[in-house]
Formats: C-alpha cells, sequence, structure tokens
C-alpha cells in the first residue's frame, strides 16, 4: 500500500488562508475607499493610501511566490504575516480617519486568526501589537469630516454604516478561516486514526510472522530427531514389509514437512525483495481460480465479468494472490456449491465479489471480521481472514463482508487500479 500523502503543515494551510483573506480584505478597502472618493466626495491624501494598497498587494503577490517553495511555514514566518498585516492596516487607517474610521474594528480579525492558530506567546504579540496601534490611531491620524454627515437620513451616519459594513466583512471572514482551520483539524484527526489502525494491523502482522518464524524454527528439531529416528526404526523392521511401508510414509511426510518449512523461510524472502507485478486484472483472477481449483476439486462456481470495456490491470504479487486464495477458501468451507466469482471496474478501482450460499456472518462478529482473530468457522482462529485484510490493505484495496439478500456470505474485494492501466 502506498503511504498516504502528507498533508500540508498546519502554518503553510494557515498561510495559505491568510493570503486569501488578504486579498479579499484589501481589494474590498480599494473599492470602498475608490467609492468614497468618487461618489462621496471623500477629501483624502490619494497617494499614500494607494501606495500603501499597492504595497499589500506586492507583499501578497511574494507571499503565493514563496508558498511555491518547497521549505515549510514555520510559526514565526507566520507571525511576521500577521504583523505585517497589522503594520499595512495602521498606515491605510492613519491616512483614513485614524480610530474614527468604522473599519478600525477590522484589527480582530488578525487578533482571532493568531489566537486560533499561533502559541500562546505569538497570539499575545498579535494582541498587544494591534491595541498599540489602535491607540495610536486614536490620537495621531487625518481627519475625514465626511464620515459623520447623513447618508440615507439624518438618523444613520457613514460612520455608522460603515460600522455595519465592516462587521459583515469580519464575521464573513473569521467564519471562513475557522471553519477552514477545524476542518483541517478533523481531517488530520482523520488521518491520524488511519494510521493508527494501520500501525495496530501491522503490530498484530508482525507478531503473527514473528510467532510463525519460532514455531518453524521450534519445529526443525523435532523434525530431524523423528528423521533420524525413522531411519533407526526403518533400519530394525528389515525383512517387515508392512511395518516398512509405514516406516517410508511416515519419512515422506517428515521430508514433506522439513521442505515445507524452507521453502516458506526462502519465499519470504523472495517476497520481500520482489516488486508487484502489472498484470490484467481478468487474465490474473482467471489463472487463480485455476490454480485455486487443483486444490479445492470439491468446489463448483461461476465466473462473470461485468465490466463492458477492455480489463484494467493490476499491481499484483504472491501475498495477493494468498490473501484472495483465503477468501476463496472461506467461501468454499461455507458451501462448496455454486460460488459465485464476479469482476467489475470503474475507473479507480478493480471490485471482486466472492459469493457463497453459506450460513452467512452473525451480525455480532460482522464488523469485527478481519480486524482481529475472529472466525466464523467452529474451529478456526481467524488469522487467514486477517492476514487477508492485511495484505490487501497494504495494497491500498479493502475487503468487505456482507450477509446476501438470498442467503450467504457477499465478500466484497476492492483493489486499486494499476497507474497507466486502462481507463474504463
Amino acid at each position: 500500500m502506498q503511504p498516504l500523502p502528507l498533508p500540508l503543515s498546519t502554518p503553510n494551510r494557515n498561510l495559505v488562508r491568510l493570503t486569501l483573506i488578504r486579498g479579499i480584505s484589501w481589494t474590498g478597502f480599494l473599492g470602498a475607499i475608490v467609492f468614497g472618493i468618487e461618489v462621496l466626495g471623500f477629501e483624502l491624501r490619494v497617494m499614500p493610501v494607494i501606495s500603501v494598497i499597492i504595497a499589500m498587494g506586492l507583499i501578497n503577490i511574494v507571499t503565493w511566490w514563496r508558498l511555491s517553495r518547497p521549505r515549510a511555514v514555520t510559526n514565526t514566518e507566520y507571525l511576521l504575516q500577521l504583523l505585517v498585516e497589522i503594520a499595512g492596516l495602521a498606515m491605510l487607517f492613519y491616512f483614513t480617519g485614524g480610530a474614527t474610521n468604522p473599519v478600525i474594528s477590522y484589527y480582530l480579525v488578525p487578533v482571532t486568526i493568531a489566537a486560533a492558530t499561533l502559541p500562546w506567546l505569538y497570539a499575545w504579540i498579535v494582541a498587544s501589537a494591534t491595541m498599540a496601534c489602535y491607540t495610536f490611531l486614536m490620537l495621531f491620524y487625518d481627519r475625514v469630516p465626511e464620515m459623520s454627515h447623513g447618508l440615507m437620513n439624518p438618523d444613520i451616519s457613514l460612520h455608522v454604516l460603515g460600522m455595519w459594513l465592516n462587521f459583515g466583512l469580519s464575521a464573513g471572514l473569521v467564519t471562513f478561516f475557522i471553519y477552514k482551520m477545524a476542518l483541517a483539524l478533523r481531517r488530520r484527526d482523520m488521518a491520524l486514526s488511519r494510521t493508527r489502525e494501520t500501525v495496530l494491523r501491522n503490530e498484530q502482522v508482525l507478531a503473527v510472522a514473528t510467532q510463525a518464524a519460532g514455531t518453524a524454527h521450534e519445529l526443525g528439531t523435532p523434525l530431524s530427531t523423528m528423521a533420524v529416528l525413522l531411519n533407526e526404526m526403518r533400519y530394525d523392521a528389515k525383512g517387515n514389509s508392512t511395518l516398512e511401508e509405514d516406516i517410508d510414509l511416515l519419512r515422506q511426510q517428515v521430508d514433506t514437512c522439513k521442505s515445507r518449512l524452507q521453502y516458506l523461510v526462502e519465499n519470504a524472502d523472495r517476497r520481500r525483495l520482489a516488486e508487484p507485478e502489472v498484470r490484467s486484472a481478468q487474465d490474473w483472477l482467471q489463472h487463480l481460480v485455476q490454480r485455486w481449483l487443483v486444490l479445492r476439486p470439491d468446489v463448483t462456481h461461476r465466473i462473470e465479468i461485468l465490466g463492458k470495456r477492455s480489463s484494467p490491470e493490476l499491481a499484483v504479487d504472491v501475498t495477493l494472490e494468498q490473501a484472495l486464495m483465503n477468501l476463496l477458501n472461506n467461501a468454499a468451507d461455507a458451501n462448496p456449491d455454486d460460488i459465485l466469482i464476479s469482476l467489475d471496474w470503474n475507473h479507480e478501482e478493480v471490485i471482486i465479489d466472492i459469493r457463497d450460499h453459506g450460513p452467512g456472518v452473525a451480525m455480532s462478529i460482522a464488523d469485527q471480521l478481519g480486524d482481529t482473530f475472529i472466525s466464523t468457522k467452529s474451529k478456526g482462529m481467524g488469522i487467514g481472514l486477517f492476514l487477508s485484510h492485511a495484505t490487501i490493505n497494504r495494497f491500498g484495496g479493502g475487503v468487505s463482508l456482507y450477509n446476501h439478500e438470498e442467503g450467504g456470505t457477499l465478500t466484497e474485494v476492492k483493489l486499486p487500479r494499476a497507474l497507466g492501466g486502462q481507463t474504463a
């Protein structure tokens, strides 16, 4: 299974959102100033005001360029960006009425953003900077007398209307930023949860593998002892044809066990070093089923190819074949008659369904199958199903078991299409 791509760090994402907010808000400031000068006749020092807006626009462009660099954004850099925003606002407010400008409460936006995203000390630095700028603007600023004139009627002044507009802008931007931040946190928590589940599953797989390796090593000694004793018994049983045949059979079984243990060790090394092979899903499945039928001659089955276009490609290896064979064996153990194996696909994945006509899955254990060592068989340990889940998950797929509405169990296997495969 390919590892999930790591998301952008939190400061990176927050700086992206801050850049978007800066572009929206300063464009709004520019439109309001042009409207005030051209329509309402504000007497402003146009060049300094426009220079501040252009400077902030250039800073935003540089910030977008910086975000395209591979270096991660730190909290300190994010703090400096907020301080630049506060300084730019201070210069703009200085030339547009200072503390009498109703938009002055926009300072709550960077304060809220800092409190929600930065460490405790940095958040207080931003709060102190905005308070210092607000205090300065109460004492020093260019007056705009038109702010106090009525607009629609004597009860509604430009100052009050400006406060209303600024409240709407600030509320919208704060809501946008906090929502996006909360969404990013939820996604991060989900990614961490999936990672924890993967780690736990891998630990269980490793525990099974370690136990299997230890057991294989321990079995080597008694098998060698049995082989020596059988040789001696064969020597002592000369002349007794029936006993000789039984001893020879036992020796063959011991040799078979020893060769299987050796095969397991060698095959494990090959699997660890081998790269997955890209094959046609249809050819791979049909070949796998034919191999399975050699081991389960008691089975009757049907294969259905539901896809209408050319077969997609899958990345497969021996472990994936063994995982699917375990699922086929589970279906055959439930009921070997009329097992239906279907193959379908879409633009992103290949779906393999295995339908048996057995007793189905008990609802009390349905949600735990594949996650823990729980079996649907009276004498089963659940290891095969668990390992099948783990292997298919490693390839980026998943396994789901359902009780079919007409009886029996439907096992659904989903696997991602190999890159470069044909489109559906």
